[in-house]
């Protein structure tokens, strides 16, 4: 009988939840933080040679949707906000980070590396 590889599985899992999450980018985001997190986990248990752009991204992303919540929690920003638009640029290391992990998460699924 084959021993269950549980890095394999919460791999598997950390993918799922990223690509859940992605369906709806703003509600999944904490799904999208976690799956990074678990992904970043886990490769860095494997001592991956991607390990360190997975830290990245999960950085990336987990700043992002920090500050995400917390303009939604003031009201978000532009508009009627007391916030300038300019604030809006402390969000853009979460798409920068998803769009980093996809790539990479493409380029280990065709071989790429």
């Amino acid at each position: 009988m084959k021993k269950f590889d549980w890095k394999k599985a919460f791999y598997i899992f950390g993918i799922v939840l990223f690509c859940v999450g992605t369906i709806d980018p703003l509600e999944g985001s904490v799904l999208i933080v976690f799956g990074s997190i678990i992904l970043t986990f886990i490769t860095k248990r494997n001592n991956d040679r991607h390990r360190k752009w997975f830290m990245l991204n999960a950085v990336l992303i987990t700043i992002g949707v920090i500050f995400l919540f917390y303009f939604s929690s003031l009201g978000g920003f532009g508009g009627t906000s007391e916030l300038s638009w300019w604030w809006g640029l402390l969000i853009l290391p979460y798409p920068i980070g998803w769009l980093l992990q996809v790539i990479l998460l493409l380029m280990r699924a065709t071989g790429r590396k």
